[in-house]
């Protein structure tokens, strides 16, 4: 069974940039895992405690996704972005089109 994901993160203060250009990296690796971007979008308008940046995707089951979230690419694009100093919060949730 497909699975829709709702991938909310937010940055450390004044990494921004560092963020995007993170996720712009590691979403490529997605179809190596039969993953799908469906839309990636930047809030705008936030308000206290709103995420930056928020993504839509889809995997085929939750062993593609296991398989995208340890590839041993992106780990090391997480060491070389230093991912843990650029992304304060991700919030994943699994969600289901309405229809």
């Amino acid at each position: 069974m497909t699975l829709r994901l709702c991938v909310l993160l937010w940055e450390h203060t004044g990494r921004a940039h560092d963020l995007a250009a993170f996720e712009d990296a590691v979403l490529v690796l997605l179809p190596d895992h039969g993953g799908r971007l469906l839309s990636r979008d930047s809030v705008v308008d936030r308000r206290d405690g709103d995420p930056l940046e928020v993504q839509l995707i889809d995997m085929p089951d939750e062993a593609a996704l296991a398989a995208y979230l340890q590839d041993p690419a992106r780990t090391e694009l997480a060491r070389t972005h230093d991912r843990d100093a650029v992304i304060a919060r991700t919030q994943l949730l699994r969600v289901e089109p309405h229809g």
